[in-house]
């Protein structure tokens, strides 16, 4: 396969820094109208109109003590909403010292390195609902994030504890069959396992090891879980239908695993396409969480792919956005559908590496 308009070949290795390319940091609301004069390709003054209400809706529902605690969702996975409003923010160019939203940047780092548990799991009081994996997971992709854009030496050496630590977890907590479940050695299935794929890669553009063998043997679990129609299963043990938000999430874990040219990529990418154009994108299933991979999957793969898929996500987005600035998502909460409204609309910023052709 190739990629289309992207210019990629072959596995791309960043280091994770900002990458001023395109796209600026979004200024506060009331400083909305400071319009940039060339904006990237297919944003809008209505995106960025959007995105700073998006942003400032998040920077308001951070609880003092770095996370967010304001709705169902918030309150069950409270790392993984940190998480995600954290690569929302990063996203927009901001670092931990740089930009109107660094602050709450520190904030939601501090907050993720305090529940780092002595054996690496990155987790809350209430074991994000039984399901800590996926916190874990989009925690340590953000925090690998974060590390490279760390100014103060000391912050910075103890988030590498926490990432070295929390690397080693994931690996140890691999199935046999090269995936991960809920909670780590306890099994495998799709989603959870796209989640580890994607935190490990971020964790090594950020220059930390990572064993080699662990993201081949998760690559050969996505193969494994491939049905005919080029979709992805839940899981190996399971099988069933194909998946389509999992099949989304496979599509661009596995190009930043660095499988540009793998021909099941292509014919996963294929079947989710085929759903967008037949569907338009609105029943997929978990809609945020579909949008969220497929998003990234189509600007990888291409201006083919991709200038068709961003503006009718993008105007549905604008579209679905409440008063205050935030989307419902998926009926998990506002914090979960905003992080993740944000940061589709802000990939054609190309401000992180991990969401970058």
């Amino acid at each position: 396969m190739r990629i289309r308009g992207g210019g990629i070949s072959g596995a791309v290795v960043l280091a994770v820094t900002i990458a001023v390319a395109i796209g600026p940091v979004a200024p506060r609301r009331a400083h909305a109208q400071a319009i940039p004069e060339q904006l990237p390709k297919h944003v809008t003054k209505a995106t960025l109109d959007s995105v700073s209400k998006g942003l400032d809706f998040l920077a308001k529902a951070q609880g003092r003590d770095g996370g967010w605690h304001d709705d169902n969702g918030a309150g069950s996975y409270p790392l993984t909403m940190a998480a995600l409003s954290g690569m929302a923010f990063l996203a927009n160019g901001n670092t931990p010292t740089r930009g109107p939203y660094a602050d709450n940047i520190r904030k939601a780092s501090e907050f993720i390195m305090k529940h780092a548990q002595p054996n690496g799991l990155i987790t809350g009081p209430g074991q994000e609902n039984s399901r800590p994996m996926y916190g874990h997971g989009f925690s340590l992709m953000f925090l690998s994030c974060v590390y490279g854009m760390q100014t103060d030496t000391r912050a910075q050496q103890r988030m590498a504890k926490v990432i070295d630590k929390a690397i080693q977890l994931t690996a140890e907590g691999q199935s046999p069959a090269g995936g991960w479940t809920y909670t780590p050695g306890s099994g495998d299935e799709g989603s959870v396992t796209v989640t580890q794929i994607q935190a490990l890669r971020a964790a090594h553009n950020a220059g930390f090891a990572v064993p080699k063998g662990v993201i081949e043997g998760a690559v050969k679990y996505i193969e494994a879980c491939q049905n005919s129609d080029g979709g992805i299963s839940y899981s190996y043990g399971s099988r069933g239908t194909s998946r389509p938000a999992i099949s989304a999430a496979a599509i661009a874990t596995l190009y930043n695993a660095g499988e540009f040219d793998s021909p099941m990529a292509d014919s996963c990418l294929q079947y989710v396409w085929k759903l967008f154009k037949n569907n338009q994108g609105n029943r997929m299933g978990h809609d945020f969480y579909a949008n969220l991979y497929a998003s990234q999957a189509m600007y990888l793969a291409g201006d083919e792919y991709w200038d068709e898929y961003f503006p009718s996500i993008r105007d549905r987005l604008i579209k679905q956005q409440s008063g205050d600035g935030s989307w419902e998502g998926d009926g998990i909460g506002k914090t979960y559908g905003t992080a993740i409204g944000l940061i589709i609309l802000q990939l054609p910023y190309r401000f992180l590496p991990i969401y970058q052709r």
